[in-house]
């Protein structure tokens, strides 16, 4: 019975889907008629509920490498990618999404373009310009209304830009969607600085990313081009269980600005608690998605700007091929991870020389800062730093935390835990720290800071009064971008974690800064770290 009762509803399902198809075609034809009459496309039918899917609109004719277009399908609203929603067997859902694949790309594939291709024009772009209109915005879209425009490679959200690609290849998002930025302008002022108008301070993003729907309302609302913010600037309330500790032991004072008491938490009952809820922090954070200026980019790490195009899309499996071949676009996009803006207190006065200024720069440990791991030391540090910050801004002056997405010092979190597992099975000393991450990555660093500075600028930053970082990288590349440190300090001992003075030692026996007693090579062998018989896993 269960065989013919799957059979008989397998044929119902194929007759639902032709009738729709055939149904929905003449629709489609008739919406065509209808836009190429100036009038407006029929509203699509209800979706079917076994797949959600979104109108994708028609697109104008697709231009080829060779300057030639190809002709779209009219086969091309709503209520056609409707009829394909209906799952049924394999080879059916195959045609289905080939379809699909068709209303989405109806052009040929277009691996490349080039400079002097017919109709290409890139929206002119002055990377450096003081004025945004002369400068221009950022355009890196291929959406029909823009491609031809485009004066950027790669797209918006770095990493998070396969997602987007995933969620169109599935039909939950429209690729034509265009964003409502009404109400979603910076929460706190971050206005234009000097170093916004100087093309070597700033090369790693848009300065203007946060007010792009202001600054570029023209372009997107008049011209239609695609254009969107590259950072955003918000408030917010920061809660971690170190900070509640430092407040209840004393080392942080509950101010009522900076640092503020908690609301009361709720038992499982629902009644409010007599406990403790702790403290809250007082911030204003801005998100920065990478945009380089490869010219730019090129020039701070020594190399020229062809090099540092074949590199990036050599090594990256012929990522880009208009790295190549468009030499005329010189901004890219990089599928690369963002940075994060911590502010504590007036985000007025980081451009203040006269205000005390507290920075930590602090590159992305997600088992360390999020899990606690003790093999390093990065979340006591960062944690310790957030504490300096506060008391910076509670003197009157403003603290600062950047946090890089460069997990494992850029080498990926899978390398990193290859290397642990080289160190525990090879002897975890402080002498071999370095060379076990050589081993696997050929480089123990891959963080190479000199693009670091490029958010200090953003801010106005002159001078730094304390840097709570042991790092010899960041901060020659501070102190070398023009902006001067006064004083250093290091994590001091108490605050390590049990396993990570292999960690420490090894950093500053390499030319790390600390406030103690040098470390010599001779000194490394005695560090040995915890191995892993000495505790269950």
């Amino acid at each position: 019975m269960s065989a013919v009762s799957d059979a008989v509803l397998t044929q119902i399902l194929n007759q639902l889907q032709a009738l729709q198809i055939s149904q929905q075609t003449l629709q489609a034809k008739l919406d065509s008629l209808t836009l190429a009459n100036g009038g407006v496309a029929a509203a699509s039918p209800p979706q079917s509920p076994h797949r959600h899917v979104v109108p994708i609109p028609s697109r104008p004719q697709s231009e080829t490498p060779t300057g030639t277009s190809t002709p779209t399908s009219s086969f091309t609203t709503a209520s056609a990618l409707s009829a394909l929603s209906v799952p049924t067997q394999d080879a059916d859902k195959a045609a289905i999404d080939k379809e699909r694949e068709k209303l989405l790309y109806p052009g040929r594939v277009l691996l490349t373009t080039y400079p002097d291709q017919h109709g290409i024009k890139p929206f002119p772009l002055v990377w450096g310009a003081s004025d945004p209109a002369v400068r221009g915005p950022v355009i890196p879209s291929r959406l029909p209304s823009s491609i031809k425009q485009r004066n950027a490679l790669g797209a918006h959200s770095g990493s998070y830009s396969i997602y987007r690609a995933l969620s169109i290849a599935m039909g939950a998002l429209s690729p034509t969607h265009k964003p409502d930025y009404s109400k979603t302008e910076p929460a706190v002022d971050i206005p234009p600085q000097p170093a916004w108008s100087d093309p070597t301070k700033i090369v790693s993003f848009d300065p203007w990313g946060h007010l792009v729907p202001q600054v570029f309302k023209k372009e997107i609302e008049e011209l239609g081009l695609d254009v969107r913010p590259s950072i955003a600037v918000t408030r917010a309330h920061m809660k971690m269980s170190e900070i509640d500790e430092a407040a209840r032991k004393g080392d942080l004072k509950v101010d009522g600005k900076i640092l503020i008491k908690s609301q009361p938490m709720h038992n499982a009952d629902g009644s409010l608690s007599t406990a403790d809820p702790g403290v809250e922090i007082v911030i204003s954070k801005a998100a920065v998605e990478p945009v380089w200026y490869l010219p730019g980019v090129a020039e701070r790490f020594g190399i020229s700007e062809n090099l540092l195009r074949r590199a990036l899309f050599e090594d990256t499996g012929g990522m880009y091929p208009e790295l190549i071949t468009r030499p005329d676009i010189k901004v890219l996009l990089p599928p690369i991870g963002n940075l994060t803006v911590y502010i504590f207190g007036n985000p007025a006065y980081l451009s203040d020389e006269s205000k005390e200024l507290t920075l930590r720069v602090h590159d992305e440990c997600n088992g360390s800062d999020v899990f606690g791991s003790d093999i390093c030391t990065c979340k006591p540090y960062l944690t310790y730093a957030i504490e300096e910050c506060v008391k910076g801004a509670q003197r009157g002056g403003v603290g600062l935390v950047v946090y890089f997405r460069k997990e494992g010092r850029a080498l990926g979190e899978v390398t990193k835990y290859l290397v642990y597992n080289l160190r525990k099975r090879g002897g975890d000393s402080a002498d071999k720290y370095f060379k076990s991450t050589e081993l696997i990555a050929g480089v123990k660093d891959m963080r190479f800071q000199a693009l670091m500075p490029d958010v200090l600028h953003w801010l106005g930053i002159k001078k730094i009064d304390n840097m709570v970082s042991m790092s010899d990288m960041k901060y020659n590349a501070i102190v070398q971008s023009g902006i001067p440190i006064l004083k250093r300090y290091d994590i001091p001992d108490h605050l390590l974690p049990p396993d990570s003075r292999v960690e420490i030692d090894a950093k500053i026996a390499a030319g790390y800064f600390t406030s103690g007693k040098p470390i010599t090579e001779a000194d490394l062998v005695k560090t040995v770290g915890r191995t892993w018989e000495e505790t269950e896993h």
